[in-house]
């Protein structure tokens, strides 16, 4: 069983308890960090101007607290071996939907792949 470093239980702590609980769930069984959770104004807008975001903020789900979005990354981090961020999705996704959790995964976005990137769906 793996477990979440000091710094993505700093970042997972921003995010809402759903995402939580579903990330909690994973790292049981995969091996990944917490990128990212919450952003603050300055963050958020970073993140836009390096092309990693297409919202500005306040409009991006990171944006609040507690987070609705996080972002994860299969560990060790590879950035070109998008393979693993799509076995890392299935288990996230599978995981939501067992726990009837509805999330959305940017890898699954038409136009701007985002594959570290999860967003709680509101209820």
């Amino acid at each position: 069983m793996y477990k979440f470093g000091k710094k993505s239980k700093k970042n997972l702590n921003t995010c809402h308890e759903d995402l939580q609980i579903i990330l909690k769930e994973a790292i049981k069984v995969y091996d990944f960090s917490v990128l990212c959770g919450h952003r603050g104004e300055k963050e958020q807008n970073e993140a836009f101007a390096n092309g990693k975001s297409k919202l500005k903020y306040p409009k991006s789900n990171h944006n609040q607290l507690p987070s609705n979005a996080v972002d994860i990354a299969p560990y060790p981090i590879d950035w070109k071996d998008i393979n693993r961020f799509y076995e890392l999705a299935g288990i996230i996704k599978g995981i939501a939907h067992i726990l009837d959790i509805g999330i959305i995964w940017g890898g699954d976005w038409k136009f701007f792949k985002d594959y570290p990137h999860f967003e709680r769906l509101k209820k």
